[in-house]
């Protein structure tokens, strides 16, 4: 974890923040993937760690299985972002979060739908 980086809400705020950033750039209707792109270009470009495509997998037996669950983003190994550019977010989306939350150490996630005329109407956080 980064000293230097605030916690908990603080970290959401800015993520949010550029999230916001992008979307007022790019507008909705594009892939998942143009945003996931420049997502990580702004959190780069604020000095804030993060890991992509981060795979979670499952303990069994006291072995370790690949389970195909993968997240988007991972900042600061605190919190977790599921980025979606749907016509609106649906239950499932929102268990593949605390999924995903479950499995990892992360106790804060956010799911992003990008596909809207105003972001904040795409925000969910979750807190486990």
């Amino acid at each position: 974890m980064n000293p230097g980086l605030a916690h908990g809400e603080d970290l959401t705020h800015r993520i949010i923040g550029l999230a916001m950033r992008v979307h007022k750039k790019l507008g909705p209707g594009l892939l998942e993937s143009v945003y996931h792109r420049c997502l990580c270009h702004e959190l780069s470009r604020e000095g804030i760690p993060y890991k992509q495509q981060v795979a979670f997998p499952i303990r069994y037996d006291n072995i370790e299985l690949e389970s195909g669950y993968v997240a988007d983003i991972i900042v600061n190994e605190e919190v977790i972002l599921e980025l979606k550019s749907v016509e609106r977010v649906s239950p499932p989306h929102e268990a593949q979060l605390l999924t995903y939350l479950r499995l990892s150490s992360c106790r804060v996630g956010l799911l992003i739908n990008f596909n809207t005329v105003s972001l904040t109407d795409g925000i969910r956080r979750r807190v486990v």
